[in-house]
């Protein structure tokens, strides 16, 4: 199991929560912990936790994840509601980077993800999620690249390859479909063409048969009995 399902699992679904997305980030300013210093829990990662409540009305909150060397679980550590988020800060609107800022009513984080797609997907989801669930004052998006803010986003681009993948399936199974109907089309084309041999065979077997009866026929009136010999004749006809 990822470490993002683990979390998905063990923070989010008991409290009837859905994760909608996670970035595992590094801080680029140390922070001075005292305690670290003392005997504390030591090294750690840290993750950076977008979710929503199941049950209506929605609410949306960003969470602070770590998990601590030599553990297997995973601990909240600090949460903001998406109400208290003021500014994202993509660092560079020209280049994709790791870097990202969070401001909050009461914090401040520089953050650094382990690369730039994984900051760059998560900042796409926060975008869109915040323009559906922040109804009145929405956080500023600053210096961040123009494909994750709509148009050529990263969740149009995978919508988009999913569908060109539908329907290139599709027409491929149109093109299957329409080269077994001409092959069933010349199937029965030659089924009816073999049975109008055979009634046009036995037909004219019918009258080949019917020709020998009328010759022979005259034949004996003419002159007597058949021989043998032109029997056999008749016969193999």
């Amino acid at each position: 199991m990822s470490a993002k399902s683990a979390i998905s699992k063990e923070v989010f679904i008991p409290h009837d929560e859905k994760m909608l997305a996670a970035v595992q980030v590094k801080r680029r300013t140390k922070k001075k912990i005292p305690f670290l210093a003392t005997g504390g829990q030591g090294d750690y990662m840290t993750f950076i936790c977008l979710s929503v409540t199941n049950k209506k009305p929605a609410h949306v909150s960003l969470t602070k994840v770590k998990q601590f060397q030599g553990s297997s679980s995973f601990a909240k550590r600090s949460q903001w509601t998406l109400d208290q988020l003021r500014q994202v800060n993509g660092i560079d609107p020209n280049k994709d980077c790791p870097e990202f800022d969070l401001m909050f009513e009461n914090a401040f984080d520089q953050w650094s993800a382990g690369s730039s797609g994984d900051k760059c997907t998560f900042i796409q989801i926060l975008h869109h999620t915040c323009q559906r669930y922040c109804s009145a004052r929405k956080p500023e998006f600053i210096n961040c690249q123009s494909k994750l803010l709509g148009g050529n986003s990263i969740l149009h681009s995978a919508a988009d390859s999913v569908t060109s993948a539908v329907q290139k399936a599709s027409q491929a199974l149109n093109e299957r479909g329409e080269r077994l109907g001409r092959a069933e089309d010349r199937t029965a084309d030659m089924m009816n063409s073999a049975e109008q041999f055979a009634v046009t065979a036995h037909k004219f077997r019918d009258a080949q048969y019917f020709i020998v009866s009328f010759f022979k026929q005259q034949l004996e009136h003419k002159t007597g009995p058949v021989p043998t010999a032109v029997n056999e004749i008749f016969g193999s006809v």
